[in-house]
């Protein structure tokens, strides 16, 4: 099975768990009038439309170049990726948030306690086997990295997005049991808002989290260490050429990378000989690094190189 169907896979796990748990989370508030049963809820059907998005931007990514995207469509999942980020913190924080507000202002006891607890008990199931499944997949990519330094480093935003997105849920479920024991025993309705705000501020928090990485990805992040040196070393490797100047490598999804070499080529070569040296390089590549699906090589010699970097330095302090 691919990456991204392994991807795919994760996301529709959590559609279908968050589908079942928005529903039995809207009939407990309904019955029991909590606010923070109301503002979980509200989570698990944003989250349940976010998983949507992300699956439609999959099919949105995976269209073939055209005239008018040459370089395919691959960015969209990074699109659809931020706008579950804005939806996460507009709709599930700030309708957490506001439902909270709202329940301290006019506080109401809640009745029928026990059935938010066999609700929440059920949701954390779902919601536990969805985020088990999650984090083995993410585990596997990571490897010996830790989990901070493989998101940063991630170009499948739905393969970690799932990953928070149910940790999210799972720490809401948690101060949602804790608002409603509080607020019952402790005969204070208003703790009960208090809890839907806090899972607002956990919304939000992971929210902003998600935006931040994913418009990095929207403007655009380098490849890998590892791909560039491996594509400098096969340059450096051909024997037409004479030296590798620099490379401009950038992810244009999690497997499309845009690729610009400047290459020295030896001075006796003709043009016809640098084509065929272009081509073989470029095979080689391509072989090794199938995710390149766009390659731009430069002939430049090392001096003209350097004098262009003085350039853009000289324009960079003027510009200052």
């Amino acid at each position: 099975m691919s990456e991204t169907a392994l991807s795919k896979k994760v996301v529709f796990t959590a559609l279908a768990g968050n589908i079942f748990v928005a529903v039995i989370k809207f009939v407990a508030a309904a019955v029991t009038g909590s606010s923070a049963m109301v503002s979980e809820a509200m989570h698990s059907l944003v989250d349940t439309g976010n998983e949507g998005l992300l699956l439609y931007g999959y099919v949105r990514a995976s269209r073939h170049p055209d005239r008018t995207h040459p370089l395919g469509y691959g960015r969209e999942i990074y699109f659809w990726s931020f706008i579950v980020a804005v939806l996460l913190f507009t709709l599930g924080a700030g309708a957490s948030i506001y439902e909270g507000v709202t329940a301290i202002l006019n506080p109401h006891p809640i009745t029928n306690v026990s059935v938010n607890y066999i609700v929440l008990a059920l949701s954390a199931l779902f919601e536990g086997s969805s985020w088990m499944v999650g984090v083995r997949r993410f585990g596997k990519y990571k490897g010996r990295r830790s989990y901070w330094q493989a998101v940063r480093e991630s170009k499948d935003p739905p393969a970690y997005m799932v990953v928070f997105e149910d940790s999210a849920a799972l720490i809401g479920i948690a101060i949602a049991a804790l608002g409603n024991f509080l607020s019952v025993h402790l005969n204070m309705p208003l703790l009960d808002g208090v809890a839907s705000i806090l899972i607002g501020i956990v919304l939000a928090t992971i929210a902003i989290l998600l935006a931040h990485k994913t418009k990095e990805l929207l403007i655009g992040e380098p490849a890998s260490d590892e791909i560039t040196s491996s594509i400098m070393a096969l340059a450096r490797s051909e024997p037409s050429v004479d030296g590798a100047n620099n490379i401009f490598a950038i992810h244009l999804s999690r497997d499309q990378i845009l690729v610009a070499l400047s290459l020295e080529f030896a001075d006796e070569l003709r043009t016809p000989q640098i084509e065929a040296a272009v081509v073989r390089l470029e095979k080689r590549i391509r072989e090794k690094h199938p995710q390149v699906i766009a390659l731009f090589i430069k002939p430049q010699t090392r001096r003209s190189f350097e004098q262009m970097l003085a350039q853009r330095r000289n324009g960079s302090a003027d510009t200052a």
